[in-house]
């Protein structure tokens, strides 16, 4: 299976016969749309609606979640194909306490007390190594998604019904979904196939995240769009923007994130953007420079303000991703990591 059995290596951008500067883009708001843009990324869309793990028996896959603003980490049980959720996380999260001695003993003075009630709870719990504060890795109690569903229903917190809502959400929501193919991409041949530091790149990957979910996955749009009152490029000259873009140099740190920051002003599609372009920085930092970021290094207040300011001022991102750089581009747990804390940068904005 490759690019070229899917049509998907030629992708044609729209050739719109006006231009602006990209320093122009950034600024000048247009309501007038560009001319239909079509392509064909909707016919990979049902080979990736299902993803399949591949992960061999002596590696470990770590994902996390975050309820309010707090980790909830995972592990991945390939034998029985399911993920095993760490229980101090969630008394952590539904007890809204940070001292870890605290957590642990309000642990097991549940388990006595559901042992007294003959509450099946504790019988489902499983032993898996974490990796602690001190670096190590430790063997800790983890529950599966029936067992997690279980605790919140028996837990003595009214907090527990928001965090069972949010539990029993997360995976369905179309951000849970493509998070999972997230994750897959790195398992895959696909990813080595991938343009690098060029808008078909950016589109592929779109195209394999919410393949599937979104009808527009891997299309340039053809609406303008704000947030925040920031208003993205112009649609009308979306296409000559991306090829300016595309052209610009990528040799050092600073060129990779003037780069970046310009795609991110752009925004070429309508939903996904972040997302989707992350993974191309690393791509590209992976390629020209060979490293990558450790996104949980980087908090979501930091990465949202100085994306905020990057496009009159792009040093404080820069100082932002250059203390998070790392040499493990080739380490599934720190791409997974990525994959966790991009998606959770998302979330409620």
């Amino acid at each position: 299976m490759d690019i070229e059995t899917f049509g998907l290596s030629e992708i044609p951008l729209v050739d719109f016969k006006a231009a602006l500067p990209l320093s122009a883009v950034a600024r000048r708001r247009r309501t007038s749309s560009g001319n239909a843009c079509y392509s064909p990324w909707a016919l990979i869309a049902f080979w990736f609606e299902f993803p399949i793990f591949n992960v061999s028996m002596n590696q470990q896959k770590i994902s996390i979640r975050f309820f309010n603003d707090r980790e909830v980490r995972a592990v991945w049980d390939e034998e029985n194909s399911k993920w095993w959720f760490s229980v101090l996380d969630i008394v952590s999260v539904l007890t809204d306490q940070d001292d870890y001695t605290k957590t642990r003993n309000y642990w097991k003075y549940l388990k006595t007390k559901f042992n007294k009630e003959n509450n099946e709870l504790v019988s489902l719990t499983n032993q898996l190594k974490l990796q602690a504060a001190d670096g190590k890795r430790y063997k800790t109690d983890m529950l599966d998604s029936d067992g997690v569903i279980l605790l919140a229903k028996n837990f003595p917190n009214i907090g527990a019904i928001n965090f069972l809502d949010w539990f029993l959400y997360s995976d369905n929501s179309i951000d849970g979904q493509s998070k999972k193919k997230a994750y897959t991409l790195f398992e895959s041949n696909f990813i080595d196939q991938l343009e690098v530091g060029t808008t078909k790149g950016l589109q592929q990957i779109h195209a394999y995240l919410f393949g599937g979910l979104y009808e527009f996955a891997g299309q340039i749009r053809q609406k303008n769009i704000s947030k925040g009152g920031f208003q993205f490029a112009v649609s009308r000259f979306l296409g000559d923007t991306l090829q300016q873009i595309e052209e610009m140099p990528e040799s050092t740190f600073d060129e990779i994130i003037d780069k970046y920051v310009e795609m991110n002003i752009a925004h070429p599609f309508m939903e996904g953007n972040g997302r989707s372009a992350r993974i191309w920085l690393d791509l590209i930092l992976k390629k020209r420079l060979k490293k990558c970021v450790d996104w949980s290094l980087i908090s979501k207040r930091n990465y949202m303000n100085a994306m905020v300011m990057s496009p009159t001022n792009s040093q404080v991102l820069k100082l932002t991703i250059q203390h998070a750089l790392t040499d493990k581009i080739n380490d599934r747990e720190m791409y997974m990591k990525g994959i966790d804390y991009s998606y959770y940068y998302e979330e409620n904005e």
